[in-house]
């Protein structure tokens, strides 16, 4: 089903742009933001975005518009979470249920009925690029910050035939260790910890999973996230070091967990997913 146009704004010759359209994935509209350049569309980046955002934040902080046109990529930024439902405790707190979805497929009861990001990502919004913005499907990425960039490594990797490259910022990459993972992950997946690890980037190198080009990451050393250990960096690099993963990990000294960060640095990773792209 096609997405619907809510709003256009010109930008750097090209459009950024706000839809909503009916998923089947999470039996709820769901919205995402765009950025289209003019003329030729060489590929297109999907970014997942962090705990408590929405298909807002990317689009109007990060001033990437300007990067993606110059490489002729398109950028699409779907919600964190489906909207509009009263599940138990959905609405109680910022790390779990509306706004912090972890992109899993839950298990747990009525969260499996709609909490399945990680199928709408993967394959709706896949399908939904090629079909509605004619991106041929060996020209799409994934990159994302914090708990979307946890998800655009577990996306990355485990459909690594589908995405071209991937990267993030500040990921929480060892979810199974980390209290915000063991929170979601409790309350979408259940208690057996074996359903656990297809989640967690870490694992999923540790088991065998791969991706063919390098994973670019930027960490800010003064994330108070990376300082309070929720995001466990040293982690997945040590897991890719003794697999064989191809991993680039910038430490940025005195940078923080914020957009700040991300738009400081976001040209960098535009450059790498062109680079694959293009």
């Amino acid at each position: 089903m096609e997405a619907t146009l809510l709003k256009s704004h010109k930008t750097f010759e090209g459009k950024t742009q706000f839809w909503e359209h009916d998923s089947t994935s999470t039996k709820t509209k769901m919205k995402f933001s765009t950025f289209i350049p003019t003329g030729l569309v060489k590929g297109c980046v999907i970014w997942l975005s962090g705990l408590t955002c929405t298909d807002e934040n990317f689009i109007t902080k990060a001033g990437a518009q300007k990067y993606l046109a110059e490489h002729q990529l398109m950028v699409i930024c779907p919600d964190t979470s489906p909207r509009g439902l009263q599940l138990p405790g959905e609405h109680e707190a910022y790390d779990f249920g509306s706004g912090a979805s972890f992109y899993v497929d839950a298990k747990t009861e009525g969260y499996n009925a709609h909490y399945n990001m990680f199928s709408y990502v993967a394959n709706e919004l896949f399908d939904l690029i090629q079909s509605q913005f004619q991106v041929p499907k060996n020209k799409i990425s994934i990159m994302g910050h914090s708990m979307g960039g946890h998800g655009a490594l577990v996306i990355g990797l485990r459909e690594s035939q589908k995405f071209q490259s991937i990267s993030a910022f500040s990921p929480i990459v060892n979810p199974t260790k980390a209290p915000w993972g063991v929170k979601a992950f409790t309350g979408y997946l259940g208690e057996d910890q074996d359903n656990w690890k297809q989640y967690d980037a870490t694992e999923l190198i540790r088991s065998g999973a791969r991706h063919e080009g390098t994973i670019l990451i930027d960490q800010g050393r003064a994330d108070e996230f990376f300082i309070k250990g929720q995001l466990l960096t040293s982690n997945f690099e040590n897991s890719c070091e003794g697999s064989g993963q191809k991993v680039k990990v910038n430490y940025r000294d005195d940078y923080d967990h914020s957009y700040y960060f991300i738009a400081t640095f976001i040209e960098g990773h535009i450059k790498h997913h062109a680079s694959f792209l293009t």
